[in-house]
């Protein structure tokens, strides 16, 4: 077997047309988004003068717009079209971005929260048009690469802004971050990539609008579910690292050693996309919670770095798998809204994780924060198949009462 035939699926991908800018495009215009929340934080803390709890309030908002948001950007594409949506939400991300250096700590909370309604809807575009111009037979594939692409701008963008703010000033960091997300709206603007295929325009001609109850099923919940808990467990772990290692005094080494999590992701990632059968969405989320629980015992960051591995590896397998599963159970006509639903599982998960862990280490030890991270994420998975079933019971009473 040749040493490049793990290769071959990705060129297959990529070789399809439009797919390759695509993923470009995509990637790029990601590193912005990663970078916004440091830049936010750095910006309350060195130049507002508050501490790092304004500056969390301030991220929330941020995410919490954000969750929201997505599914009505979705519901907006899907209806009026992509171009629309870009214009609406390239303008919003511009406006905020623009004039947030020049707001007083009071107005940035809520001018937060209003931006991140109108984020730019780059996560649930990308998989929505990679559903359009990737064959199904394909998508594990191309999902996984859109995974890894987002764990390469998440390694970049963070770096960027605090390199931005650290060395210039948090308000250059800003206005760079209001740029960069012009830009990449405007790329994607003229890209254009399509949201339905050929085939799925034409069948959807003259059909009425699909009704939420129909398409929204009972396993479409638990893979949202299931998003949640994949993300708790990631942003748990990311607070545990920095917990295990400035207890250890090795806080200097926590970059590198999220670094290479990451690394042990797009590894994850590559093989699952390379694979012409992988395991259900819902287990390899229940693997990543259950493979994080005992990465606490580790008490040097080599070994940190080391007992990461087989929960690391799990990581963008779990993402890419869950936003196969809703390209697949979605119809064509609602796939924007479904795929702005799962980007907002996912925000919510991130928004849980951080506080949640943030607690446990607060009150008990560093050692705790992976066991807890990977327990509440394996107790929201299972939650997300106990509300399948009960509303499937409760639909099958609605039947038969009728």
């Amino acid at each position: 077997m040749s040493v490049l035939a793990p290769l071959a699926p990705y060129r297959r991908v990529l070789a399809l047309p439009r797919v390759r800018s695509l993923v470009l495009v995509t990637l790029l215009a990601r590193i912005p988004v990663g970078a916004a929340s440091v830049a936010l934080t750095l910006h309350v803390v060195l130049t507002l003068g508050g501490g790092f709890g304004a500056a969390g309030a301030l991220g929330a908002a941020l995410t919490v717009g954000s969750a929201l948001g997505a599914p009505l950007t979705g519901r907006m594409t899907d209806r009026h079209g992509l171009r629309r949506t870009l214009l609406v939400t390239t303008l919003a991300q511009g406006a905020f971005w623009l004039i947030a250096p020049s707001l007083p700590y009071l107005m940035l909370v809520p001018a937060a929260f209003f931006g991140g309604l109108l984020s730019l809807p780059l996560f649930s575009v990308s998989r929505q048009s990679l559903a359009a111009l990737v064959p199904e037979d394909r998508r594990r594939t191309a999902y996984s690469l859109d995974s890894m692409a987002v764990e390469v701008s998440f390694m970049v963008g963070p770096a960027a802004g605090v390199l931005l703010a650290t060395q210039l000033s948090t308000r250059v960091a800003l206005l760079a971050m209001g740029a960069s997300m012009m830009l990449s709206g405007l790329l994607l603007y003229v890209l254009d990539p399509p949201v339905r295929s050929d085939a799925e325009l034409r069948d959807a001609e003259g059909q009425a609008p699909v009704p939420r109850r129909e398409w929204m099923t009972d396993r479409l919940v638990v893979v949202l579910v299931a998003s949640a808990g994949a993300t708790l467990v990631l942003s748990g772990t990311d607070i545990g690292i920095v917990a295990t290692l400035r207890h250890a005094g090795e806080l200097k080494w926590s970059g590198l050693v999220i670094a290479i999590w990451c690394c042990w992701s797009l590894a994850g990632g590559f093989v699952h996309g390379s694979l012409p059968r992988s395991l259900p969405a819902l287990a390899l989320m229940e693997l990543l919670c259950v493979l994080t629980i005992p990465v606490g015992l580790a008490g040097h960051w080599w070994a940190l770095a080391l007992a990461l591995i087989p929960a690391g590896a799990m990581c963008a397998p779990t993402i890419a798998a869950t936003g196969e599963v809703i390209s697949r159970l979605a119809p064509a006509a609602v796939r924007g809204e479904a795929m702005g639903l799962h980007g907002s599982a996912l925000t919510a998960g991130l928004a849980l994780g951080a506080p949640l862990v943030g607690v446990v280490v607060d009150r008990s030890s560093p050692t705790m924060a992976f066991a807890v991270a990977g327990a509440a994420g394996a107790l929201l998975g299972l939650t997300g198949v106990a509300v399948g079933r009960m509303r499937s019971r409760v639909a099958g009473v609605q039947v038969a009462a009728r």
